[in-house]
């Protein structure tokens, strides 16, 4: 017997990602697209999906809010922003439709709400969807472990000049798992530095953002040592890997039990 396509929401469709998402889920043979959504008052409510994503028609109608859309979905994609994808969330809760979650810039009282809603639902929350990046994190924090505290570290991101959010979550992430390689709290994390900051502290992970043009995403973590530095560098030229590895995720996540999870247990499927 022939599996049945997975049935996908889309949210946001009239932006980069969810029309970058729709093509991509109309070419791929295993999923369908039978729902999009954009913010209210845009222009796209009311038109085909694939008119809004700037596509040829798809004969699904893009509505205003997210549960108008749920009755027909196995899986929701979201890269919008925390806000909406907080109220996205709420709704696949309550319709215990599982969710695929790229946006960044989460506040804490957001990640709370998320974790709630993860609590009644799969969610896959990350703040990349790259293969090759949820990768270059893992080996970097095994870099970490392995140079120690000979070594000063530091993260460099930089990204396209309409990013809202800084650092990036990316760099964050990557920030957060070298400190746990060499064992040390997410609190010498530093973001920012100027002025008269004085003498670099041992333990201190710093992380620095860039911002300009049309870069979709550069990370490089730096181990400076006495006499020697290694570089561990990624480079996104494409937004396509993101929703690739997002649809990854979206076939992964349904079936799931509740709970909230990230690419990696996605790749270690």
């Amino acid at each position: 017997m022939t599996k049945k396509p997975t049935r996908v929401v889309v949210t946001g469709v009239s932006g980069r990602m969810g029309s970058l998402l729709v093509r991509l889920v109309r070419d791929t043979d295993d999923l369908t697209l039978t729902g999009g959504t954009d913010k209210p008052g845009s222009a796209a409510i009311g038109l085909d999906v694939g008119l809004a994503a700037h596509l040829g028609a798809l004969e699904v109608e893009t509505v205003d809010a997210l549960d108008k859309a749920l009755a027909v979905a196995d899986v929701v994609i979201d890269f919008t922003t925390p806000e909406a994808s907080v109220t996205h969330a709420r709704a696949c809760a309550a319709a215990k439709v599982p969710l695929v979650v790229g946006s960044t810039g989460f506040s804490a009282d957001a990640k709370a709400e998320m974790a709630a809603a993860a609590r009644q639902v799969p969610v896959v929350m990350s703040p990349n969807m790259s293969v090759g990046v949820n990768l270059v994190i893992e080996v970097a924090r095994e870099l970490a472990r392995r140079l120690g505290d000979g070594f000063d570290i530091e993260v460099m991101e930089a990204h396209h000049r309409m990013k809202k959010d800084a650092p990036s979550g990316t760099a964050l992430r990557l920030a957060e798992e070298v400190a746990a390689g060499v064992g040390r709290s997410t609190d010498v994390i530093r973001t920012a530095r100027a002025g008269q900051v004085g003498e670099r502290p041992r333990k201190e992970i710093g992380v620095q953002a860039l911002r300009g043009g049309d870069v979709v995403g550069e990370h490089t973590v730096f181990f400076f040592g006495d006499g020697e530095r290694v570089e561990l560098t990624h480079r996104a030229t494409s937004r396509e890997q993101f929703g690739r590895g997002a649809l990854r995720a979206a076939r992964w996540v349904v079936g799931q039990p509740a709970g909230l999870y990230d690419m990696t247990h996605v790749l270690k499927a």
